[in-house]
């Protein structure tokens, strides 16, 4: 039986890769073209276009402020803002309420 695998990103080629998930030893992993480590994103994700830019950024963004693509118990992981308009206005509301930007860019919608 094969091993499941997970994603990993590399945000400055714009390049995912599938791998194994990580052993008992959890190395790091390297990008294979520009050597810089690659960055866990979860099972659960599907990456944009390398030409999407806006995509990127926001994916960026995301992983920056620590959000995964983990599966869930029921499912896939959830919401997640997919242009830079959902995710300011996410960000905005996490400035006035003090709430961690990873919580709120993971809200299906704003109070």
């Amino acid at each position: 039986m094969a091993h499941a695998k997970t994603s990993y990103v590399c945000l400055p080629c714009r390049a995912s890769y599938k791998q194994p998930y990580p052993g008992p030893g959890h190395y790091d992993r390297s990008c294979p073209r520009c050597a810089e480590p690659l960055i866990h994103v979860g099972s659960a994700f599907a990456a944009p276009r390398q030409r999407d830019n806006a995509a990127w950024r926001v994916l960026s963004l995301l992983l920056h402020s620590g959000v995964r693509f983990h599966k869930s118990c029921c499912g896939g992981p959830g919401y997640r803002p997919r242009t830079l308009s959902e995710a300011r206005a996410r960000m905005a509301y996490a400035r006035t309420n003090g709430e961690p930007f990873a919580k709120a860019l993971v809200r299906y919608e704003l109070p």
